[in-house]
């Protein structure tokens, strides 16, 4: 074992470069996915304190709920709560292990100066299909988001619908070109996504 950085230059400098850019982008996605998943609990124990005792202030309500908890609890927590049962725990657990893959493993690649062409597509392969399931699992949560801060306003089904494909495009941008496409194709009535990933 030695340094990470080499005064050996990398054999793939732009494909690595490209590579990097999807882990970052994955892991911002993974970090907000567990912050979303500790603010629906909040607001739900919040919700819940406030019912079942009104007379309490607001600083007592913010006393009575406990502090946040790492991802796997809180989804345990989420699904113990009343609001949990109708939230898909499967899709959400996915999304928990796609998590911890992508923040523990997404840009496990080994050394970059003996990386070749072939190590970094296969394992941009497993941090696509890692993507993939965060994607799910965040698409449920933030719908939960979108209810609690827009309680009067109905959700972008067009959105909704689109944003798996939306993620994938934003994330692996002109690598999807280099990768094996496992997903289904996109929804006919999903915007092309631009060249870079964004609108």
């Amino acid at each position: 074992m030695s340094w990470s950085l080499s005064l050996l230059a990398p054999r793939e400098t732009e494909l690595l470069d490209a590579f990097f850019l999807s882990v970052g982008r994955a892991l911002h996605l993974a970090n907000a996915y567990e912050e979303k998943c500790q603010y629906v609990l909040r607001a739900g124990n919040l919700i819940t304190a406030h019912q079942a005792d009104p007379a309490l202030s607001l600083e007592e309500v913010f006393a009575t709920v406990q502090a946040d908890k790492l991802l796997a609890g809180t989804l345990h927590s989420l699904a113990a709560h009343a609001m949990g049962q109708t939230m898909d725990f499967g899709t959400l657990h996915k999304a928990r292990e796609a998590r911890n893959f992508i923040a523990h493993e997404g840009a496990s690649i080994g050394y970059m100066w003996s990386a070749n062409s072939d190590r970094i597509l296969r394992h941009a392969v497993k941090l696509r299909a890692a993507v993939r399931d965060l994607a799910h699992g965040d698409n449920i949560v933030s719908q939960w988001c979108y209810g609690l801060e827009e309680p009067h306003d109905p959700p972008p089904a067009d959105w909704i619908k689109c944003y798996p494909e939306k993620i994938d495009a934003w994330v692996f941008g002109s690598l999807r070109a280099l990768l094996p496409f496992e997903q289904s194709e996109p929804q006919s009535d999903c915007p092309a996504p631009a060249e870079n990933g964004t609108h």
